[in-house]
């Protein structure tokens, strides 16, 4: 009686279709009201029917869904089409569905071409994926009926039906396919593998997407299998993946290439094959150089630093335990990169220079044997490259950069007992000071760089370190300001006396430097008095009065106390003088300083006596 009753339905549907809808307002409404209290009957019919009991699976496979299915196709009224199918996947259970999978499809090309199938078959899919998701009991029910075979099949033949669907509509159906197989097949990368496939050929005929409805449907179908399986090493494996995202517009595919990087970071993912790295720069290289269209000029800062500076971070995900892989790895890197234009080396060398070196330690006084027609990595291969890849930031330019990544090979190169590769490059890094940094700031910083890293180095020789350390204490004395000029000498003095090396303490040499630093904070005093009328803080020489202090308790014999106090009497004699001018803060350093030779006398012992002799 139910069936008989339904079967009204259908034909009562067109009698307020469309047709009726275009009179006054008031009448629309009307029609409007009825139609909606006909679908709440509709639906409550089906649900009814439904709740009968004895409508068992078998009774609903060869009574129920195909006599309700006859009366959806037999009405030619669009709407009543789609919501009797809308009405039927929602009020009847999942396993009834899926074993009348079959049934159910194959209604769906008889339709009206007007009726919306995909948002049919999309909630059909749903449907079936919450169920499959529910217990994994289910999952062989859906092995046994071939599900995933039988709604690939039906989507294909809804799209080719379908001529005038819009790609968003294909698109949408392909995300609720792949979410399917995502949750009922999970392992088989070959079903998720022809979605992809799949969704390249509808899309053959679309070079890039401008439907922004269609753009967000394509992130989403690449952000299933990344939200899935939390590796980006699986999508990698797609072959499809990089096809799918070859269809974005210029900006999108750089959101995307922002998910998969982000989605690396968070699971903390290693990609640990040239191989792979080459299929994930295919993936991201909307970021890593200009695409084809793309306008340079538009590009946002903010958003380019951070797009690179997480290119940055990905180059340190790149690892592999084996030297001769990660060899390859760094590589491959390199050859995406250097094509990245000028604009995007300052942000990857720094992390392609740090990821070799990071090899280097590792392999750390080896040579490389020869084994097969292949030549091992070694250091020594390794900082030939090196030099290659900083030589190309330094061009860009970006001396300042390429300067302190000079100064971080050599530093390795001294670990690993290269002197003349170390010596190579200090001597690029010289060559950038002299020709490439013209800022007086800049200088300022560089030398100081380039003094401490000298310092820790003990791989020269004496004629290779007196050479480097000569032009260290050359550039520090033609500084532009007299005080950076005075703090950049007396750094210089460290050079000449090591404390873990015996063969670099030599006294007179730190004297010399400690008396030039000295003579250039006189000679900036004079310039202060001058200038300001008054001499001016006494920073200069209280820091110099502890380079002094220093020396001393190091057991240089050069420095005595006899010079200590000199400096102390000088000092005082310089406050004096300014005596009107309020207390600074090299007042406050002086006193802290005194405070520390006092402490040293009462102190007692050795050091305690080479400290008495120094009155305050």
């Amino acid at each position: 009686m139910v069936l008989v009753n339904h079967s009204y339905y259908p034909e009562l549907k067109p009698s307020i279709g469309i047709s009726g809808l275009q009179g006054p307002s008031r009448v629309r409404e009307k029609q409007e009201k009825e139609r909606s209290e006909l679908q709440d009957l509709v639906g409550k019919n089906l649900h009814v029917l439904s709740q009968i009991e004895g409508v068992d699976l078998e009774m609903y496979k060869e009574t129920v869904l195909p006599r309700v299915l006859e009366q959806v196709v037999n009405c030619k009224d669009d709407l009543a089409q789609y919501y009797l199918m809308d009405c039927i996947i929602q009020v009847f259970p999942d396993e009834y569905h899926l074993q009348t999978l079959e049934i159910l499809l194959g209604a769906c090309p008889q339709l009206q071409p007007t009726v919306d199938v995909r948002t049919v078959l999309s909630r059909l899919m749903d449907r079936l994926s919450i169920y499959a998701a529910s217990s994994a009991e289910v999952l062989p029910e859906f092995l046994q009926v071939e599900a995933f075979t039988k709604l690939s099949s039906a989507i294909g033949k809804v799209i080719e039906a379908q001529v005038d669907m819009p790609a968003v509509g294909a698109i949408t159906l392909y995300v609720s396919l792949l979410t399917f197989t995502l949750r009922v097949h999970p392992d088989r990368l070959d079903y998720v593998d022809q979605v992809l496939g799949a969704c390249v050929k509808k899309l053959s005929n679309i070079p890039k997407l401008e439907d922004s409805r269609a753009t967000k449907q394509v992130v989403a179908l690449l952000s299933a299998p990344l939200e899935k399986y939390n590796d980006i090493v699986t999508a990698l494996t797609l072959s499809n993946y990089p096809r799918v995202m070859d269809h974005l517009d210029n900006g999108t595919n750089k959101v995307m290439a922002m998910v998969i990087i982000q989605s690396i970071m968070k699971n903390n993912t290693h990609i640990s094959t040239a191989d792979k790295v080459e299929v994930l720069f295919e993936l991201i290289k909307g970021l890593i150089k200009d695409t084809d269209g793309a306008d340079v000029d538009e590009l946002d800062e903010e958003d380019f630093k951070d797009e690179q500076n997480s290119v940055a971070r990905l180059i340190h995900m790149l690892y592999n335990d084996e030297p001769e892989e990660m060899l390859k790895i760094i590589c491959t890197v390199k050859k995406h990169t250097m094509a990245g234009g000028p604009k995007r080396l300052p942000f990857t060398v720094p992390s392609i220079v740090f990821s070799a070196l990071r090899l280097v330690r590792r392999l750390q006084g080896q040579e490389g044997d020869i084994v097969g027609d292949e030549v091992q990595p070694t250091p020594k291969k390794i900082f030939e490259l090196l030099a290659q890849i900083i030589e190309a930031l330094s061009a860009v330019p970006s001396p300042e950069l390429a300067l302190r990544l000079y100064l971080q090979c050599a530093e390795a190169a001294n670990d690993c007992d290269l002197e003349h590769v170390a010596y190579e490059f200090f001597t690029q890094a010289f060559i950038l000071y002299e020709e490439e940094i013209a800022d007086s700031k800049a200088q300022v910083t560089a030398i100081h760089l380039i003094i401490g890293t000298l310092q820790r180095m003990n791989v020269f020789g004496v004629e290779n370190r007196d050479t480097l350390t000569h032009k260290a204490t050359g550039y520090s004395a033609r500084l532009l300001k007299k005080p950076d000029q005075c703090r950049a000498v007396y750094a210089c003095s460290h050079l000449f006396w090591v404390d873990d090396q015996d063969d670099i303490k030599d006294g007179e040499r730190v004297l010399l430097c400690l008396k030039r630093a000295l003579r250039i904070a006189n000679a900036a005093q004079q310039m202060a008095n001058v200038a300001r009328g008054s001499s001016g803080p006494v920073t200069l020489f209280v820091e110099i009065l502890n380079k002094y202090l220093y020396f001393f308790e190091k057991g240089n014999p050069q420095v005595t106390s006899a010079a200590i106090q000199g400096l102390i009497e000088l000092i005082n004699t310089e406050v004096q003088s300014d005596s009107a001018s309020p207390a600074t803060a090299s007042d406050a350093f002086l006193a802290s300083t005194l405070r520390y030779i006092q402490f040293q006398k009462q102190k007692g012992g050795v050091m305690g006596e080479k400290f008495e002799s120094i009155k305050l």
